[in-house]
């Protein structure tokens, strides 16, 4: 396989101020709450945080790029990611003009995560985006962001963007070449597309069997497209809850998740999820990291006002059990 993945584990939260359900209060997210919660993740020793993206979605959620450029000001050591911007409902040139902007704000700490999404159409609607056009808005897109990522003016003539020619954008980026671009994706296509163009693979709602067969795709692929030996970094979005046994955490999960989707989230939270002790949520993420997972983004699920006191449980009883993998 091509693709070279580097040994340390590293380990973030998943979510700034998106609402968790269920929940009792009244959600007024405020800049004491998003201060206070990127402190939590820095001073228990996480190294990421990330922020979804939906333009309409079943339990509120603020955008994601906003959001980060908030959160860059509280910490100076964390990584902040998106997880994952949904690129294709969005024009990317001035994606790439924020983007561009977050790469400066973090002083070079930022993944640009990108995906389809796709369980939604009607916010392909009201954006309108044909929801059958999605993937190859995503592939096109990126090209025209690594464009711009060149920090020379930029021509395009694309299917879905375009023609513009000499469009310079400035500042350049803070890094060589811009953000690392990060795509989520499931299925053969788009697992494909991540080995032609990603700098990295982020998976979602997937068992670590289904993450190394997706793994060998993308680097067979890579293989075939002729990228040679390619630094590759490799993220999944776990749900985890941790209680006091299975049962407990597999209940909370599914009343989270069941609301969020607007389903039965049961059997799903069965298959996918880290559930349980700390010694249970440890082994799961130890299998994930036995199949090449490096970056673990955890999405902690059960009330919201729960939600610190996760954080802090995670912290305090399963990163030391997964010291051996987090120390390098």
């Amino acid at each position: 396989m091509p693709l070279i993945l580097e040994n340390r584990l590293r380990i973030g939260i998943q979510t700034i101020h998106r609402r968790t359900e269920p929940a009792t209060g009244p959600w007024e997210p405020g800049i004491d709450e998003l201060v206070s919660l990127v402190q939590l993740v820095d001073r228990c020793g996480y190294d990421s945080l990330w922020a979804g993206d939906h333009i309409s979605f079943a339990i509120p959620i603020l955008d994601p790029l906003l959001q980060l450029a908030q959160a860059a000001v509280v910490s100076r050591r964390l990584t902040l990611g998106t997880s994952v911007l949904l690129l294709p409902l969005r024009h990317p040139t001035p994606v790439a003009k924020q983007v561009l902007t977050l790469d400066h704000l973090t002083e070079g700490r930022f993944i640009f995560g990108v995906g389809v999404g796709g369980e939604f159409p009607r916010e392909y609607a009201a954006c309108d985006v044909p929801h059958n056009e999605r993937g190859a808005r995503l592939a096109e897109g990126v090209q025209v962001v690594r464009k711009f990522f060149g920090g020379e003016p930029v021509s395009h003539h694309g299917k879905f963007y375009g023609p513009f020619d000499d469009i310079p954008m400035r500042p350049g980026p803070r890094r060589p070449g811009g953000p690392p671009i990060w795509f989520a994706g499931r299925k053969p296509a788009a697992l494909r597309r991540i080995g032609r163009l990603g700098d990295g693979f982020l998976a979602y709602v997937i068992t670590p069997e289904m993450y190394r067969d997706a793994l060998d795709t993308i680097g067979q692929t890579a293989d075939a497209a002729g990228r040679g030996a390619v630094a590759f970094g490799t993220g999944h979005l776990l749900f985890a809850r941790l209680d006091k046994d299975y049962e407990t955490a597999l209940d909370r999960a599914t009343e989270t998740l069941s609301v969020r989707y607007a389903m039965d989230f049961r059997k799903a939270a069965q298959r996918y999820c880290a559930l349980g002790t700390p010694q249970q949520v440890a082994d799961r993420i130890r299998a994930f990291y036995a199949v090449g997972v490096r970056h673990i983004a955890l999405d902690l699920l059960g009330p919201y006002e729960e939600r610190n006191r996760q954080i802090e449980w995670f912290a305090t009883d399963c990163l030391p059990l997964l010291t051996d993998l987090t120390a390098g």
